[in-house]
């Protein structure tokens, strides 16, 4: 049993976020010297602390409506404030650009595939979906970008869970669904799609795919934090996340953010379109990153950069308006 004190992981109580957190909390109790294999240890160590959220409570109406993204985590980040819990691990992509302060981003393990995935019973491509065809989404970047691709689609409000997504198109609620790949696959449930959404014609959230680790900035030294780093996701995620920061990225904004990294250097995408997908504005660059002082800050320099000329060149077509 634990010689030091546990770390007292907060989560959402969703299948998809106790998958993530399971993840997350046997590589922390590793560090923290238990046994992965044994649950009692890992239990022991890095207890799992299930934390419903506003975003959780609601769900007949989209996150634009109600408040934004951050209503996934503000409680949680309410029991990170007040010594209830000691991290954090959200989805990167529900995480707000601006957090709450004495909080920060302590550790961002190796990211998942950061596609969107389509799935359907009837056809395997969004471009093969028949006119007038009903696509589920309660994404706003989705939408936008779908309808910038198929004008004719007849996009519906679909939020809840998974597998609630998946009973839904199961019934025919909707002719298809998109949902990150990410979440299948730590679901098992990667054998779903019917087809993936091409990164570069459609970025994905800026951090879709990775998870985050929240903690207050007193702890942002912990040995345990050093176990769960993957620096080139860290990188990528900075650069993206400064994109959404520059176009002050809400659900309130379709914004997509791509970034890789090969040879030494980062190339980044990043757009914003209108609501109704009629409107798309976009920019790429790039950056070396073999050379820089502090890659991590270049990366998001370069986000900075090209998110704030999206925003410049989309004005107010970009934002829904309240």
């Amino acid at each position: 049993m634990p010689t030091q004190q546990p770390v007292r992981i907060g989560a959402r109580g969703s299948k998809l976020s106790l998958a993530q957190a399971g993840i997350m909390q046997r590589r922390i109790a590793a560090a923290l010297g238990a046994d992965p294999s044994d649950p009692a240890q890992v239990e022991a160590f890095a207890p799992l602390i299930v934390i419903t959220t506003t975003g959780d409570r609601i769900q007949d109406r989209r996150l634009l409506e109600i408040g934004g993204k951050g209503l996934f985590t503000k409680e949680i980040e309410e029991a990170l404030l007040d010594g209830s819990i000691d991290c954090a691990i959200h989805s990167m992509k529900d995480v707000p650009a601006v957090l709450p302060d004495g909080l920060c981003i302590s550790a961002i393990p190796e990211r998942e595939d950061p596609r969107d995935a389509f799935l359907s019973h009837k056809v395997d491509r969004l471009e093969d979906l028949p006119q007038g065809a009903v696509l589920g989404t309660a994404s706003l970047r989705r939408q936008a970008q779908s309808l910038h691709r198929r004008s004719d689609l007849n996009v519906q409000m679909l939020r809840g869970n998974v597998d609630t997504r998946l009973a839904k198109l199961a019934a025919g609620d909707a002719d298809a669904i998109l949902l990150a790949m990410s979440g299948l696959n730590r679901l098992g449930l990667g054998h779903l799609p019917k087809s993936l959404i091409d990164p570069v014609e459609c970025p994905p959230a800026p951090g879709q795919g990775a998870l985050a680790i929240e903690t207050r900035i007193s702890d942002i030294g912990a040995p345990w934090l050093e176990a769960v780093r993957h620096a080139p996701t860290a990188v990528a995620v900075a650069a993206e996340r400064g994109a959404l920061t520059a176009l002050e990225g809400s659900c309130k904004t379709a914004i997509g953010a791509h970034a890789r990294l090969a040879n030494g250097g980062l190339h980044l995408i990043v757009e914003a379109l209108s609501a109704d997908g009629v409107h798309r504005f976009r920019r790429e660059g790039s950056a070396e990153l073999s050379t820089a002082q502090d890659p991590l800050e270049a990366a998001r320099a370069l986000g900075l950069s090209l998110g704030a000329a999206v925003r410049e060149e989309g004005g107010d077509l970009i934002v829904v308006p309240d």
